[in-house]
């Protein structure tokens, strides 16, 4: 009995074997690279749910941010801002991926774990205390300097526009403890209501003193004020951050909406 004769394939050549994969291996590309971006952002929000420090420095870097636009400052400028907003940011991702790995490795507290985990808090106290004093550098030469014309028509802001800042401030509190629920209007609550004005009022003083340094001294004491609150046990550090940038936010959209309506000259 004869054998039959199978039928062969035509030959396909290494080309066209290329061409028919390539789609695939696009898609399987494509999709890798939305997961590997969604992975990234898994990992940021973890660390700003889980971290009071990273919500404080993405806090501090909206505002720095925002002062840039502000003071109109030169572009080498923004980019070294830049470049330390986004290190301090990138260590202290680090520094919750190290806490992560020791806490897993480790069932019980070891020194070497302690270790780990303090030397990688230090890498970014280092880098977050050099951010702000090559931004404090940079925004005293932006005022004294670069930004003179700016500063001089904020300074030109009445006392009323003041009394509002604080109206509105206290406002917004009240309202934000009456949404969360917790605290008096007064004391404790979900916002601090005496950083928030500490800090609209260190913000006017900023804007309205002819010196720099004295509206560095206002933030000074709105820092003492908001940190009082904490030693107190009044407020937690959050919820000082949160008043802070109540009070911040309110100041600056102040000064915005004055320049975009043309009332300052």
């Amino acid at each position: 009995m004869g054998l039959r004769a199978r039928r062969r394939r035509p030959a396909v050549s290494v080309p066209e074997r290329e061409r028919e994969r390539t789609p695939h291996r696009r898609r399987a590309g494509s999709s890798r690279l939305i997961a590997s971006v969604n992975y990234a952002f898994n990992g940021i929000i973890y660390a700003a749910r889980s971290q009071p420090n990273m919500r404080l420095h993405l806090f501090a870097a909206f505002f720095v941010l925002v002062a840039t636009l502000f003071l109109h400052l030169q572009r080498v400028y923004v980019v070294v801002i830049v470049l330390l907003v986004g290190l301090v940011l990138s260590l202290e991702l680090m520094n919750t991926a190290i806490e992560a790995i020791v806490d897993l490795l480790t069932l019980s507290h070891h020194p070497l774990a302690k270790v780990a985990k303090d030397a990688a808090a230090g890498a970014v106290l280092t880098t977050s205390v050099t951010a702000v004093v090559v931004g404090y550098l940079i925004f005293y030469e932006a005022i004294s300097h670069g930004g003179a014309q700016v500063y001089e028509q904020l300074r030109s802001v009445s006392l009323s526009v003041v009394f509002v800042a604080m109206l509105a401030t206290i406002a917004a509190t009240i309202l934000l403890k009456a949404y969360v629920g917790r605290g008096s209007p007064l004391r404790g609550g979900a916002v601090s209501g005496h950083a928030a004005l500490a800090f609209v009022a260190a913000c006017f003083i900023f804007v309205l003193s002819s010196s720099p340094l004295v509206g560095t001294l206002g933030f000074v004491l709105a820092l003492l004020v908001a940190q009082s609150r904490v030693e107190g046990g009044i407020h937690t550090i959050m919820e000082v951050v949160y008043g802070t940038a109540v009070g911040a936010v309110i100041a600056m959209t102040i000064f915005l909406v004055l320049r975009v309506g043309h009332i300052l000259p």
